[in-house]
Parts: structure tokens; sequence; C-alpha cells
């Protein structure tokens, strides 16, 4: 029991607590007192109350419905807004512009969530997540490395990522059974995302990642001819794993 609250294993719910962890997250997100900051999964509020220090208003987003009371009760309306909802579901669009997203993201549903809030890059300054380490190595993962894949490709296509620091077991309650780390995504502007079609871009690393040891040749075959990657200066012999997130652009710019 964590403050009369039992962790639930089901919403993958493990508590930060460590002073000093909380103390470089903080620096690291450096808010301001204008700053339109929005919590994913606040938990016990370690997070919450130092942003609260630091900026006018806060929004939170929680799923569990004992914990979003706990915080309604501890803080005023006038500077929290609780939204007792799923993350995955939520509209942030409706929260407006430059959002600067933070959280300690239960890791059972990092990916999703990393995809669904990548839909939101317009409206969003920039992010930073606490998040299991070796999702924190995907996302920053550069071609032809074990780590790389469709989670790397999708998310440098619309975000500058940079991996700040790691964190122990050790700093939560209970301690989770990874390493983790904290990472910052920022939008790229619009004329730095490399692909003119999200949803062709989308299909196509879909496809080259959905056999990692089959070549272009055979995954991409339904899609664009061995002759269209040649002309692109591509080898049709190579496998997605070796793309850069530019020549995936260049070749969903074949597709209507």
């Amino acid at each position: 029991m964590l403050d009369g609250h039992r962790p639930r294993k089901a919403l993958g719910q493990n508590f930060l607590h460590d002073p000093g962890v909380l103390s470089k997250i903080v620096a690291a997100i450096a808010p301001q007192p204008g700053d339109h900051m929005v919590e994913i999964g606040p938990g016990l509020g370690a997070l919450t109350r130092p942003l609260l220090e630091k900026v006018e208003h806060l929004h939170v987003i929680e799923l569990d419905r004992d914990l979003a009371a706990r915080l309604r009760a501890e803080f005023p309306p006038d500077r929290l807004t609780v939204h007792e909802t799923d993350a995955l579901k939520f509209d942030f669009a409706s929260l407006g512009d430059a959002l600067r997203i933070v959280g300690n993201l239960p890791y059972n549903i990092s990916s999703p969530l990393l995809f669904h809030l990548a839909d939101y890059a317009e409206q969003i300054r920039d992010m930073h997540f606490m998040l299991q380490k070796e999702v924190v190595d995907r996302m920053a993962a550069e071609p032809d490395t074990p780590d790389y894949g469709r989670l790397s490709v999708m998310l440098q296509a619309r975000f500058r990522i940079a991996k700040l620091f790691n964190v122990p077991p050790g700093a939560f309650r209970p301690p989770p059974k990874v390493d983790s780390a904290v990472v910052r995504l920022a939008p790229l502007p619009p004329e730095a995302i490399p692909y003119r079609n999200a949803r062709s871009f989308a299909e196509v690393v879909a496809r080259a990642f959905g056999q990692r040891r089959k070549t272009l040749r055979n995954t991409l075959k339904n899609l664009v001819a061995a002759e269209q990657l040649t002309a692109l200066g591509i080898d049709p012999g190579r496998r997605g794993e070796t793309l850069s997130v530019a020549e995936f652009a260049k070749i969903s710019q074949l597709l209507r």
C-alpha cells in the first residue's frame, strides 16, 4: 500500500518517489508560469506537486478513479483540472495549442500512446516522458541497428528525439523489473516533415517491418515494383531495417 493506495498491476502502476529523479525531470522540463502543461498518469501526484509550484494551471489525465478523486481533493480546480479518462482515447486537441505534455507512462501502453500523441503533433510544443529504457532506445535508434524499427521511423519522422537520462527500478514503488529512461520529443516544423502523405508513409513503414528478415522486394511487392526502388537509388535487396527515414519517405511518395 502507498499512502493508502494499492498499486493496480492491470493499469501498470509504478509510482515514482525518488526526490533526486523528480528534481532532474522538472529541471529537464524547465516549466514556466504561462506554460500550457498536461500530465499523463499523475498517480499519487509526485510530479504534479513540483509542476504546480512552477505553472499557474495544470491539466492531468488519470484513468484510476480513486487517484482522480484524491487529486481533486488535494488541489483546487482553478489550479488543477482532472480528466478522468483513458489517455489512449483522449482528444488532446481539445486542450488547445502549444501543449507541453509530461508523464510517467504505463509501460504496457507506451507504444500505442506515443502513436496516438503523434496525431496531435501540430498542437504540441514538446513532450517529456518516463518510459521503459528499451522503448526509449527504440525511439532514438539509428538505421541498421537491432533497436531500429517501426516505432523509430514513425516517431523520428515527426519529432526530434533526445534520450536524457536513465532511471533505476529503485526510484519507483513498487519497483518495476526493468530500467527506465526519460526522453524528450519536440515536433519537427512542417517544412522538415519528410513525407507528403502520412497514410502512405505509415503503410510503407508497416509493410517493411512486418517481416523484418525479408527484403524490400518481397515486403513491398504489392505496393512498389523493384524497378521503381532501383530508380530511387534504393536496392530492392535491402531490408527495411537498413533504410533511413528519408528513404522511407521517398518510397512513400510513389504511392497514390
